[in-house]
């Protein structure tokens, strides 16, 4: 992602706690990887704006998502669902004339989307987004970290997939960019009408809310979610 991957393994920041590399790119990144990556969101308009952001990252780097995301939670409403779902041509443009976000008519569109399939998931006969529906060994993983069962609708889809084991890379080229997981995961969401959810962005969104451990061995915040016991 930046320059301090050259380095293969964890590397040590400004305060000398070591990280895996891309978190040193500046100041924005080493703030949210210390504070948010990896830690286990389950609200349903947490999930929605993460799904969002890495749709709007396809392509671009992670920062560069970062450094819009005031403007991205302006523009879409805080990322609230129905909110978002209400939303028609006339803001459609607008967003497209905000250049403070990535304007990309396909993406506004998905988002847009991506939000009625949301509304849509809460109440539909869907086994899948039941919370009673995750398997056994996701609930263990929750409740090893004190998380409660997610709600019914897109958090229960997403936290059904959540694998059994977590990879645990020793250096940068370890850490995998799909997993049959996520490529699940990206089916389900695609079967129920969101758009831009491909097997590497749904890892990349598993990574983010703390389902995948990314973070590299030597990381100081390997574990941090707390789902796995290692």
């Amino acid at each position: 992602m930046t320059d301090p991957e050259i380095s293969a393994g964890a590397v040590p920041g400004p305060d000398g706690r070591p990280r895996t590399p891309w978190a040193l790119g500046n100041a924005r990144l080493l703030a949210y990887y210390d504070a948010e990556w990896g830690e286990p969101i389950l609200d349903e308009p947490g999930l929605f704006e993460r799904l969002s952001l890495e749709a709007f990252q396809s392509g671009l780097s992670w920062d560069v998502i970062l450094a819009k995301r005031p403007a991205f939670r302006e523009v879409f409403r805080g990322f609230d669902p129905d909110r978002v779902a209400g939303m028609g041509g006339a803001d459609v443009e607008a967003a497209l004339a905000d250049a403070r976000i990535v304007r990309n008519r396909a993406k506004v569109m998905a988002a847009i989307g991506n939000a009625r399939a949301v509304v849509k998931l809460r109440d539909a006969d869907d086994p899948l987004a039941r919370p009673g529906s995750l398997p056994d060994h996701a609930r263990a993983a929750l409740r090893r970290a004190g998380l409660p069962l997610p709600a019914p609708g897109l958090p229960a889809l997403i936290w059904s997939h959540l694998p059994r084991t977590t990879p645990r890379p020793e250096t940068v080229d370890e850490v995998p960019a799909t997993s049959p997981e996520a490529t699940a995961l990206a089916k389900a969401l695609k079967k129920r009408g969101f758009r831009f959810v491909g097997p590497t962005t749904s890892h990349a969104l598993m990574e983010a809310i703390g389902m995948v451990d990314g973070h590299l061995a030597g990381s100081w915040r390997r574990g941090c979610s707390g789902l796995w016991d290692e």
